[in-house]
């Protein structure tokens, strides 16, 4: 497996010898939708591309990974890790803690370790499609490997 740009998520993935496949694209700058776009681009089915969002949940920020054609419930989100009240992080507060760049952000080798929710979805799912740590990077990993190297818990929380 080879190492392009080096992020964070590949090394995380390598150190923790979990297997997984990199795909790269040609990004488009235009893209409104990355995730979608990550999808279309690589010819993969929408569900089983996953996109990585920050939420606030009572001051803490959360990790939600949800289908790219799903949105994320933040009332279930909030639910799922015990909180009260979510709403999305700001983006540049997202790039700060993360060390990604907002359509890049990876739930894997984050700068600061966050608390991560995949949405139950994902279990339907042999492999399962999540950024690399940069736009036109997606590495695709069992969702219990996600799990795995994340810390993370599965949870209903997108809906759509």
């Amino acid at each position: 497996m080879s190492t392009p740009a080096g992020t964070p998520a590949i090394l995380a993935l390598t150190a923790a010898s979990i297997p997984f496949t990199q795909h790269t694209y040609v990004h488009d700058p235009r893209a409104a939708a990355y995730g979608l776009e990550a999808a279309e681009k690589l010819g993969i089915a929408p569900e089983r591309v996953f996109k990585t969002l920050m939420a606030d949940v009572d001051g803490e920020l959360v990790v939600a990974v949800v289908p790219v054609a799903a949105r994320l419930d933040l009332k279930r989100l909030a639910a799922a890790v015990g909180g009260r009240k979510a709403e999305m992080a700001d983006p540049a507060v997202a790039q700060r803690r993360t060390g990604y760049v907002v359509g890049g952000i990876s739930p894997i080798g984050q700068r600061t370790a966050h608390r991560t929710v995949l949405d139950s979805s994902a279990i339907l799912c042999e492999q399962i499609l999540v950024s690399g740590g940069r736009r036109g990077l997606d590495v695709e990993l069992a969702p219990d490997d996600l799990l795995a190297v994340t810390g993370g818990e599965y949870a209903d929380i997108a809906r759509g």
